[in-house]
């Protein structure tokens, strides 16, 4: 988005809203605009005239300029073709009489994206899978995390807290091995010697050209745990596996859901899983759909190469939304752009076998907290927007500058600001 600011020519343009004439505007060109033989051709409304294709929607709650600061930042009004609109603000000016505007460019759809999210005062939150919300093993990995915890078995050099410490995990990784090995051979488990069966449960796959397959399932959720056997191609038992989901994730999805009839937050998943397993780690954490809807899910459930970085422009490059508003939750910060490391709020790598009840700082678990970080950065960054952004762009007149705009939020700046208090807070 940019304001269009004075420089080396003026021109008049007319202004159509359909078939209907406006009137003349006097257009402020940027510096040099008009060197390079282009005065035949105006150089950001072709056709030499002004043609509004549509009106943003209306709202009482989020005044125009409100809603283009947060979604920008400073630039002229150069529109490119096919990939930017412009909206004409209309402002106050100390000429009386005189209809003035400012002009904004934002990419196609991000202001009514936005201004939804702005009315519902929701934000957007980026998920990470593993390690973060889920754990999950197969049979290779389970045998890797055995020999690892055999191998530090024995050093000579470990202390009798960490010694007791790998056995249980090593006996705990030993259980749910063999779980895992009777749910591939048989579709069954035996717990407190009882058999237990799988069910079958629906999901999908995904098919090449971004089609969702419904296929169907066998599942087994173990009683008393909350651990999940799934089989991610169902004619193929190789592809078992063994999924714990995180302590806290359900009270974690009711906070996100909904208030007062209003949606917090606007929730999407990117991970560098396969688009086969993510699809069903996500359904196995969200069956109801109530974060993301099975209309929404090819969109908002984002799956990117290994070898690649994540980064907040490919998550909502075909669900709009501006990264200013969104926070990312994941147990990696090198996995993502360096753009959005500081809207990332990292957790520790969950591992049920070695830390069941998966506790944070001052006792609470790791969800528990993630929840009370999104609440105090959601509501800095709307306290802000209300109390500071809206009151200054309502004061402005068509003669301020760009300069006199106050700064745009971002989720990053109350994201660090906690985790500086939260610094101070230790040192203390």
């Amino acid at each position: 988005m940019a304001a269009l600011v004075a420089g080396d020519g003026v021109s008049s343009l007319p202004l159509f809203e359909g078939e209907v004439f406006l009137g003349d505007v006097d257009v402020f060109l940027p510096p040099g605009s008009l060197s390079s033989g282009m005065e035949s051709q105006h150089p950001v409304f072709p056709g030499r005239k002004i043609q509004i294709s549509h009106r943003s929607p209306a709202s009482d709650r989020c005044p125009p300029l409100s809603v283009l600061q947060v979604i920008s930042a400073y630039s002229t009004a150069v529109v490119e073709a096919g990939a930017e609109e412009l909206h004409l603000v209309a402002m106050e000016s100390k000429l009386k009489g005189v209809p003035c505007f400012w002009c904004w460019s934002a990419q196609t759809g991000l202001y009514e994206a936005c201004l939804e999210m702005l009315n519902q005062r929701c934000l957007a939150l980026v998920f990470d899978l593993d390690e973060t919300l889920v754990l999950t093993n197969n049979k290779e990995t389970f045998e890797n995390r055995m020999e690892k915890i055999t191998s530090d078995l024995k050093n000579s050099e470990l202390d009798a807290t960490t010694e007791v410490a790998l056995c249980n995990e090593l006996y705990k990784v030993c259980e749910d091995i063999e779980l895992l090995k009777d749910f591939t051979k048989t579709g069954t488990i035996t717990l407190n010697h009882e058999i237990v069966r799988s069910q079958h449960e629906e999901g999908m796959l995904h098919k090449p050209g971004g089609v969702q397959q419904l296929i169907v399932r066998p599942v087994i959720r173990i009683p008393g745990r909350n651990a999940v056997l799934t089989r991610i191609k169902p004619m193929v038992p190789e592809h078992s596996c063994f999924i714990n989901i995180r302590p806290g994730w359900d009270d974690l999805k009711s906070y996100l859901t909904t208030t007062t009839g209003r949606r917090r937050y606007k929730v999407y998943v990117c991970t560098m899983a396969g688009r086969d397993y993510a699809l069903e780690a996500w359904r196995l954490l969200d069956p109801e759909g109530s974060l993301i809807g099975s209309e929404e899910i090819s969109q908002r459930l984002i799956c990117v190469k290994p070898d690649s970085q994540k980064s907040l422009e490919r998550v909502f490059q075909e669900s709009l939304c501006h990264p200013n508003m969104a926070m990312v939750i994941d147990d990696r910060m090198d996995v993502w752009d360096e753009r959005d490391k500081r809207r990332v709020h990292i957790l520790p790598p969950y591992n049920p076998s070695f830390a069941p009840e998966d506790k944070g700082s001052r006792d609470l678990s790791v969800l528990q907290i993630v929840k009370t970080v999104t609440s105090n950065v959601r509501g800095g960054f709307f306290s802000y927007f209300d109390d500071n952004l809206r009151k200054i762009v309502n004061e402005l007149m068509y003669e301020n500058s760009v300069l006199d705009l106050p700064d745009s939020p971002d989720v990053g700046d109350y994201l660090q600001r906690k985790s500086m208090e939260k610094k101070l807070w230790i040192s203390k």
